[in-house]
């Protein structure tokens, strides 16, 4: 169960911090506690798309208050704006996904100034004041894909890594977790390192470049499929090397988000396996955070009651949320939230 200090808000509002229920009626839903801020990181992504469709069903349910959500588009300039306009607006609560993790501090600093909580998505800042980060554990991904590629493999073989942006502390968490687990499980294993900035383009011309270097190759580890799954099969399928799983030739793929498409692609054959970052539970503890924070309510370290574990972190909480490997035995398990998604 997690637990928590009351601050003294209404009993209402601890059922919705403890339980995580949207609310006890739509009218009182974040009426008391002002409005929320909403940044969308980017929409050029499959996975992002469809947590901000979980965020406008969230809110539709009346979970909190939400002034109308900004795009920063993996800019943080733009988000810098788009939190100054939210200030201006009266937002008493942020949510956002800042992909630069450095350098976001600087706005944190100013949001603590004005005693807004800051509640962040899938990336943790480097430095400034958080109110709770909502994240998966991300070294738990590159620990996981290394594993399941280093026993698929047999411990040989050559792989590529398109590894994201390393300024973002994902990038970083999956690059370091996936280097070290390598190095000290499967030393036989060679690991080319393609850093793409998350940019799909960026990784299919890197990928491009290494097969012509190394036309064989053995596994390939995508950090986000929802950038690089479509250009990545697109270059092996022009290349003659997109071999269905269990056949000669194929190159064993794990990737990370578990979109739609994902699924898809592992039913097919043509990749093996990914990490189901969980969309929906980011939207929605995001939302009931926002609103706990707005209700007064603090957190304590341990384990919670919806199967994940919050920990300490320097500049505030992390609520790191489960994210399941999918590969073709589980792939129809309706509990994944791509296929949750598929059956709207």
């Amino acid at each position: 169960m997690t637990r928590l200090r009351t601050t003294g808000a209404a009993a209402c509002a601890v059922l919705l911090a403890v339980a995580g229920l949207a609310g006890c009626n739509r009218e009182s839903n974040g009426a008391g506690g002002g409005k929320v801020g909403i940044d969308m990181p980017r929409t050029d992504t499959d996975f992002w798309n469809s947590y901000q469709q979980y965020l406008e069903k969230g809110i539709d349910k009346g979970t909190v208050s939400a002034l109308p959500l900004s795009n920063s588009q993996n800019d943080i300039s733009k988000l810098v704006s788009n939190v100054q306009a939210f200030t201006d607006q009266g937002a008493k609560a942020i949510v956002m996904a800042p992909q630069d993790t450095g350098a976001v501090s600087s706005t944190l600093e100013q949001l603590e100034e004005k005693k807004i909580p800051v509640i962040s998505v899938d990336t943790r800042p480097d430095a400034g004041k958080i109110y709770m980060v909502v994240r998966a554990d991300n070294r738990a991904y590159g620990t996981k894909a290394c594993e399941y590629l280093g026993k698929q493999l047999g411990g040989k073989g050559r792989v590529a890594e398109l590894q994201g942006d390393l300024s973002s502390i994902n990038g970083r968490d999956r690059s370091q977790a996936f280097a070290s687990c390598m190095k000290k499980k499967y030393p036989g294993i060679k690991v080319h390192e393609l850093p793409t900035d998350w940019k799909g383009d960026v990784a299919s011309a890197k990928l491009q470049s290494l097969l012509a270097q190394h036309r064989k190759l053995d596994g390939i580890y995508m950090q986000a499929g929802g950038a690089f799954l479509q250009s990545t099969l697109a270059l092996l399928e022009q290349k003659k090397l997109l071999k269905p799983a269990g056949s000669a030739g194929h190159i064993t793929i794990i990737s990370n988000d578990g979109i739609p498409e994902e699924l898809d692609a592992i039913r097919a054959g043509k990749i093996d396996a990914t990490l189901s970052q969980p969309a929906d539970l980011y939207a929605k503890w995001a939302l009931n955070y926002a609103r706990a924070a707005l209700d007064g309510k603090t957190f304590k370290p341990g384990p919670t009651d919806h199967g994940s574990e919050i920990v300490t972190i320097e500049n505030g909480l992390e609520d790191q949320l489960p994210a399941p490997l999918v590969t073709k035995e589980n792939v129809d398990d309706p509990k994944l939230w791509a296929n949750q998604l598929e059956k709207k």
